[in-house]
């Protein structure tokens, strides 16, 4: 089986939409994960006949945008965690606008990272943040249904966040909520910071995995770092894994076309040895 492979827009920094998709197009990916925060400040700020052009844009060289992460990246007042009812209905409200923005643009994924937007806030237990997540959550599902969406929790690291720090305690979280399309999202880079190895987690955790992310704990592209990504990739292509493999880096040393480039060829490169 031949993987799909696509890589997020914030790599490219400011370059303009359409330049963007030419060049990714060009280099060989087939998909293209946005960034809301790339496109303005908030995706309510984005029209519909912009989300309308921006997908043409995409399409026209033979480009999908498969979905948005990086969802509460940069906004104000939004927490999944928030002991704080008007709050928590707030970022509720949020979500729906980004699962409706992802249908629009031609995708079917929201990736819930956002770390800063999730992490405890003073005074609330691990317990009550999983009760407040969980109220948030139930209040999204209802537009999952409405768009087909599927929102994929992805684990981070405790350097990055102190809640959903494992593929475990995403799971917990997903099985409580109980819909179809409350997926898991599996990061290579969070996955090296738990002990058991990334090919052993991803037979764990596969059958519940929405998207995964491919990177290197160095913050850097895959093949710019020390994982080996050939049993990561027999791993996912012995368990059948259908979706999308999204390349998401952190630091864009030397510059994005040759992160681009060179983690595309590198993993085609991993599929084949």
């Amino acid at each position: 089986m031949s993987f799909r492979y696509a890589i997020c827009n914030e790599t490219f920094g400011n370059w303009d939409h359409a330049r963007v998709c030419e060049f990714v197009a060009s280099t060989g990916y087939t998909g293209l994960e946005l960034a809301p925060f790339t496109l303005a400040p908030r995706i309510t700020d984005v029209s519909v006949q912009r989300r309308r052009e921006l997908r043409r844009q995409a399409e026209a060289v033979g480009l999908q945008i498969i979905g948005l992460h990086w969802l509460l990246a940069k906004t104000e007042g939004l927490h999944l965690t928030s002991p704080d009812v008007s709050v928590r209905r707030a970022t509720a409200a949020y979500l729906c606008e980004l699962a409706r923005a992802a249908r629009e643009f031609g995708g079917n994924l929201l990736v819930l990272g956002s770390p800063m937007q999730r992490k405890l806030l003073p005074g609330v237990t691990r317990q009550q943040a999983d009760d407040f997540a969980f109220d948030t959550l139930t209040q999204v599902l209802p537009t999952l249904d409405e768009t087909g969406v599927n929102l994929c929790l992805e684990p981070l690291s405790p350097l990055e966040t102190d809640y959903l720090n494992t593929c475990a305690e995403s799971r917990l979280l997903a099985n409580r909520l109980v819909h179809p399309q409350v997926k898991l999202q599996l990061d290579i880079k969070a996955m090296s910071s738990e002990p058991t190895l990334i090919p052993e987690l991803i037979c764990n955790y596969i059958g519940q995995t929405g998207h995964f992310h491919a990177n290197d704990p160095n913050k850097r592209g895959p093949g710019f770092g020390s994982v080996d990504f050939r049993p990561i990739l027999d791993a996912l292509r012995a368990s059948n894994y259908s979706g999308w493999i999204s390349v998401e880096v952190f630091d864009y040393t030397p510059d994005p076309e040759t992160v681009a480039r060179e983690s595309l060829r590198y993993m085609k490169e991993c599929e084949t040895n």
